[in-house]
Parts: C-alpha cells; structure tokens; sequence
C-alpha cells in the first residue's frame, strides 16, 4: 500500500476561518493532514513569533480520522513551529497556508501572517504554500478555485521546489470558468500610501486607525498584480535568503 502524504495546514485567518475549512477539505483528498492554527484572526502579523507569554494548544475533535486539528493561541509562525517540534512525529511532505481571505500580491507579501508561515516551514526544509483569494469578504467562495488548489498542491508534491523557496499563489476572485489560467510571476513593484485616522476617546486620549490605499507602481506584464488584474493565478516563487547579492561588490569598494 502507498503511504498518502502528510500535509501541515496553517493560516492567520484562525482555525474557523472558511479559508482555511476549503484547504482542509482539499488536502484531506491528497493525503494525511494535521490542522495547527491560530485560535484568533492573526492578519499582518508577518513573521511574529511570541517569546514574552506563554504558548497554549487546544486539540479539537474532528470527524474525519485522517486529519487532526489544533488551535494555537500564537502567530502562524508559532503555529508551524509548534507542529514540527512538538506534535507531528516527522516533517510532513508539504506545508499549506491559507486561504487566506484578500490578497497577499506584491509587497502585501512582506506583512502577512499567511506566507510568513509558509516561509517558516520552507526554513524548516518543508516544501510550502500560500494561498490567497482576491476576496475579504468572510463569505467568499472558495468552491471556485479548489480544484487550482489541488492541481498546484499535487505538482509541488511530485516536482519538489528548488531549496530555500516557497510559493506564492494568489487567486483573481473570478468563477472558475472565468479564470484564464495560471502565470508564473515576479512581485510587482508597490507600496501603501498609509494614513492614520487620528481620533480621541470619550475621555479625550488620542487613538489612531491605520488606513491607506495600495499604489501600484509596476507597469509590467510579468507581475502578479498584472495576471490578477487580467483574470490569471498569479504563482510568485518567494526566496527567504534576503541578501541583496547585487550589492555586494558595489558595498566592497566602500572604505570600510
């Protein structure tokens, strides 16, 4: 008998979030999967992990006997390490994150919760996934892209990814048959023009809302807010190594 994969499946939504309910019904159609989640929405966390309090799992029952389920009071980052190092016997064959509700397109990719777990199992050496749907809505439909999900999560399973890289897949909030396809990306060139609400208390303190609009400055085809904006599946392939190569002869003329 072929042994099925083990599957991690983490998000920043938290463990109720839909998003991460339609990965789990997909990934329980390809293997063995291990649930670990924040227990509370977690979004923007990027890379977080928690040092200064305590760290809480909460098995929970499931009615399928091929997944089994935590939620973490942590970070998504807590959660993968907490799955690796403490729950799971061996390191599963793949790492899915998501689906995340809005986008983790461009520089989005920088803050968020969902891909910074993803890139946490890739440090571990576990091939890793974020995915994410153009759509905030708590209700949006996810029925449209699992079966994108499942074609995408069963490639890295029999090709592998090159070391020291994890995906980046973000979906269009299109029907299935509205989705033109899939293209491989770079992250467009973007940034947030960022605001703060100023307001005050009843008892005159001052709060602040961060607000801001998203500024694409990229006017290439080969981006991934081109494909989304065009009706593809953008897959970013994201490295974790940050050195910026390009400029170290550059620094090694500096009389340092």
């Amino acid at each position: 008998m072929i042994s099925k994969p083990t599957i991690l499946i983490t998000n920043d939504d938290g463990i109720n979030a839909p998003g991460i309910r339609a990965l789990i019904a997909v990934m329980a159609e390809i293997g063995e999967v291990t649930v670990v989640a924040p227990d509370s929405p977690q979004s923007a966390m990027g890379h977080a992990i928690t040092i200064n309090s305590t760290l809480y799992l909460n098995k929970i029952s499931a009615k399928n006997a091929a997944i089994t389920e935590y939620s973490c009071s942590g970070t998504p980052v807590d959660c993968v390490k907490l799955a690796v190092n403490e729950i799971l016997k061996k390191k599963p064959d793949l790492c899915v994150s998501g689906v995340n509700h809005g986008s983790n397109s461009s520089i989005n990719v920088i803050y968020s919760g969902t891909m910074s777990a993803a890139v946490e199992a890739g440090i571990e050496g576990i091939p890793a996934i974020g995915f994410s749907l153009l759509d905030y809505d708590w209700n949006a439909d996810f029925e449209q892209i699992k079966p994108f999900v499942k074609k995408i999560a069963l490639e890295v399973l029999e090709k592998k990814l090159s070391e020291g890289t994890v995906l980046n897949v973000n979906f269009p909030k299109l029907k299935f048959e509205e989705i033109k396809g899939i293209k491989i990306c770079r992250q467009a060139k973007a940034i947030w023009m960022e605001k703060f609400d100023k307001r005050k208390t009843p008892y005159g303190k001052d709060y602040y809302w961060l607000t801001g609009e998203f500024v694409n400055q990229d006017k290439g085809e080969d981006t991934d807010e081109w494909a989304l904006a065009n009706g593809y599946i953008s897959i970013v392939p994201v490295q974790f190594d940050l050195t910026a190569y390009h400029a170290i002869a550059q620094l090694n003329t500096w009389n340092l």
